[in-house]
């Protein structure tokens, strides 16, 4: 098997020196659009190639293989505590669940009977509330039924709300580690806004954390202490507080980035036809 192509990229820190360049692997490559990247706790990395409807999985020491054909233009993808994969499926405007043993289920497809426009990126809460975006871009603004872009919440038991209708579409979510925040990237707006979750999984309290993004805001994840690492031209990474701490340039613009590896600490990142494994600096 070839080795991992190591790619040079530097490292920016807001207000003090330049850090040393770090060095990236490049852990896949050959496709035409990656997104959705998700850390299975198998360890195991699930992404998108959306053009090509596939689904890849790339484990640690091995080349990445087909996970799923005709996945229907995939995009965001996330796991639950239980290990079930869910996917973000742009063609059929719809969420699926797939569970360990491959059987796949529709979770939302409509709102009060009318289709999503295009699900694009979701998160799971460890108590089975599912987070989604719904925007719509390119062709996908011809066929919309809905008549604005949405944030909705899917309860553990199947209800279905909207939490916001932002006037510009939201891209890539995630939660606070303790799960009583939701963030959540606009890519028009170029922010992100931060939301109170409730015990029942509800949210309130709108505000945006985060303004001026240098870029479309993509994918967002979030480590133990509250950091978010945003998917722009590179990785942007902030503190819980919203600040620049640094910026990380890649050979690729990147549209998506999930904390791996058994300790969490390595940052995968898709962007355009490559995937990247960044080790990140102990603490």
């Amino acid at each position: 098997m070839k080795r991992a192509l190591l790619v040079a990229a530097a490292v920016l820190v807001c207000g003090a020196q330049e850090v040393p360049n770090t060095e990236i692997a490049r852990i896949a490559a050959g496709y035409r659009f990656t997104e959705g990247a998700a850390w299975s706790k198998d360890n195991y990395l699930i992404f998108s190639d959306t053009p090509h409807d596939q689904l890849l999985k790339w484990v640690p020491g091995t080349k990445a293989e087909v996970f799923r054909e005709d996945a229907h233009g995939p995009a965001g993808n996330a796991f639950d505590v239980q290990g079930r994969l869910y996917t973000c499926e742009t063609r059929m405007r719809r969420i699926t669940r797939t569970d360990p043993k491959g059987r796949i289920e529709t979770v939302a497809d409509r709102f009060e009977g009318k289709r999503l426009n295009a699900p694009l990126a979701l998160v799971v809460s460890k108590s089975g509330h599912i987070y989604f975006t719904d925007p719509a871009f390119g062709y996908q603004e011809d066929q919309r039924e809905l008549d604005f872009y949405g944030v909705y919440h899917i309860s553990p038991k199947g209800a279905m709300e909207v939490i916001a209708k932002p006037k510009g579409r939201p891209h890539g979510i995630a939660l606070s580690p303790n799960g009583r925040m939701l963030y959540v990237a606009n890519a028009d707006e170029r922010n992100i806004r931060v939301y109170d979750l409730d015990r029942n999984g509800e949210a309130s309290g709108e505000r945006v954390l985060v303004s001026g993004i240098p870029g479309i805001p993509g994918g967002i994840s979030v480590d133990a202490d509250g950091n978010l690492y945003v998917a722009v031209k590179g990785i942007a990474f902030y503190n819980a507080q919203g600040h620049l701490l640094r910026t990380l340039n890649l050979p690729d613009p990147a549209s998506s980035c999930v904390l791996g590896d058994g300790d969490l600490r390595s940052l995968f990142v898709t962007a355009r036809g490559f995937v990247y494994r960044l080790r990140l600096e102990e603490k």
